[in-house]
Parts: C-alpha cells; sequence; structure tokens
C-alpha cells in the first residue's frame, strides 16, 4: 500500500525515510529513526512494534540485515509485512512478504532501502533506486531523500493512486534550537498531489530553519544596514538611537532579532551580519 526509501548520510550523521502511499496519514504508521542508530520503514499491514523493536536491535549494534531477520522470524504475521531498515554503517536491507499484494518487492545497497507493494510495477523501485544513487553530490540530506520519492512517484507509485507522504531525517542537535535530533518532520496526512506538497513544506522548512552558509553572510553595515534599518521601522521593529549613535549595530541587531522571531527565522540570525534568506524575506514584507 507503500512505496518508500530508508537511508543514511554519506558521513553516516543523519538517517531518515520518505514514504508515500494511498493511505492516511502514512507518516504516523511507517517511519522511525533514531539519531546515530538507523531507520526504519515497516509497510504493508505496517507492524507497529517493528519501529521501537528494531530501533532496540540497532542501537545494540546488530547489523541492518540481522535486525531485519530478527523482526520478521518475530512476527507470525510476516507474510504480509514489508519492512526496510539501515543502521549506523553496512547495507541496508529490506523484506517483503510473499503476501504482500503485487506489485511488492524491494532493493538495497549501501546505506539505503527502497520497498514498496500495491505498485504499478517494479519500475518504482527501480526510480527510487537510480534517483538516490544520481543524487550522491545533493549536499542537502532531506532534498536527496525526497527526490528518491518524486522519482518512485512520477514512475507509477501506489497503483490505487496519491493521499499522504511524509519525510523524517534525523542527525545528532539537528532540531530546533539544538534541543533535539529531529531535523526534519513533515507530514502531508490527506491530499490529491502529497509528494509535491511535501516538497512545498520543505522548502518553507529550509527557509524558516536552514542554517545560514557562512560564505554567504553580509555584513550589517554601510548602505546595507541603512536599508534594513528603513525596512525594519516600516514593519513596526524600529531599532533604538539614530545613526550617531554607538550603540546602533546592538540596536538594529535587537530589532532584527524581534522581527525575525516574529517570522519564524530565528535560527538564521547571526550577530552583526544578515543571510540572504533573511534578507529576501525582509524585502518582500518592506
Amino acid at each position: 500500500m507503500t512505496f518508500s526509501i530508508v537511508a543514511r548520510s554519506a558521513d553516516g550523521q543523519l538517517h531518515g525515510v520518505a514514504v508515500a502511499s494511498k493511505f492516511l496519514a502514512v507518516g504516523a504508521a511507517v517511519p522511525g529513526a533514531e539519531a546515530r542508530v538507523g531507520a526504519i520503514a515497516t509497510q504493508a499491514y505496517a507492524n507497529l512494534a517493528y519501529r521501537p523493536q528494531g530501533l532496540t536491535l540497532l542501537r545494540t549494534g546488530v547489523a541492518a540485515p540481522d535486525v531485519v531477520a530478527g523482526l520478521v522470524a518475530a512476527d507470525p504475521g510476516h507474510d504480509q509485512r514489508q519492512v526496510g531498515v539501515v543502521g549506523a554503517d553496512g547495507d541496508g536491507a529490506t523484506y517483503t512478504g510473499a503476501g504482500c499484494h503485487d506489485w511488492a518487492g524491494g532493493q538495497a545497497g549501501p546505506g539505503w532501502a527502497a520497498q514498496g507493494n500495491i505498485l504499478t510495477g517494479p519500475e518504482v523501485i527501480d526510480a527510487i533506486r537510480d534517483a538516490w544513487l544520481a543524487g550522491a553530490d545533493e549536499p542537502q540530506f532531506p532534498v536527496r531523500l525526497l527526490a528518491a520519492l518524486r522519482a518512485g512517484d512520477r514512475a507509477g507509485g501506489d497503483r490505487r493512486g496519491r493521499q499522504s507522504a511524509a519525510l523524517l531525517v534525523v542527525c545528532p542537535g539537528g532540531g530546533y534550537g539544538g534541543g533535539s535530533d529531529v531535523l526534519v518532520d513533515l507530514r502531508v496526512d490527506d491530499h490529491p498531489d502529497p509528494v509535491t506538497e511535501l516538497g512545498r513544506l520543505l522548502d518553507i522548512h529550509t527557509m524558516l530553519f536552514g542554517k545560514p552558509d557562512p560564505a554567504t553572510l553580509l555584513d550589517l553595515t554601510g548602505d546595507l544596514a541603512a536599508e534594513v534599518r528603513r525596512r525594519l521601522t516600516a514593519l513596526g521593529h524600529p531599532p533604538a538611537g539614530d545613526d550617531l549613535d554607538p550603540a546602533l549595530d546592538s540596536a538594529l541587531d535587537s530589532a532584527l532579532d524581534s522581527w525575525a522571531g516574529v517570522e519564524n527565522l530565528e535560527e538564521r540570525l547571526v550577530p552583526g551580519r544578515i543571510d540572504p534568506v533573511v534578507l529576501d524575506h525582509l524585502r518582500r514584507l518592506s
């Protein structure tokens, strides 16, 4: 009823799952992941216990193929199950029970596994595999995962149609404010084109919560500082003081902090400088 990819970044720091299905809120059932440990997708009459059980096995150092073997062996309903697992290192692993609805199957390789059931055909998994491997130079791991999912969707996907999609990515300290390991957790629960909608959400997520690129940061001085000050004032966040005030730089930072907090862009702030993403958003609004 579903197609998915579970994967690990080349440096081993990120793990994730991208999934789509003709099933309500597939993100609530299929994906599981833990930073420094691995990722798992359980589908086709999904056994939700696979997620905690599989991650526990990975945490103790069990390799992905052995995790899959252990989960399947302990499950009397394994004939109708499908699961994909990736660990902290080594090859990914996938399993498709003989009782899964056609077409059903999967493929796996170093750091990835793709699987699906009730698909239009094996070309869906081939497309996911090819897109994943072709994206090796993509610097943004969530984007690479989504591109693989999109390729499967375009190749036919779930033969019953489309309904939901999800993207889960974890890495150490990757969450909001560094307070969790969940870098991305996006779900489209019921939509006529869920994979496209998931892409739109990922773009917004990247704009709001992506980390600024040090190479592109602009100094808040001279004409640029004057422009930012003017635009912040127009938006109701005027910096204190005037052009002769020696505290103007810190006042500008404070005003920018105030405005960015309202716009949910606080993760992109750097004192004394401005991220072009933040500047573009400021210009669009003022």
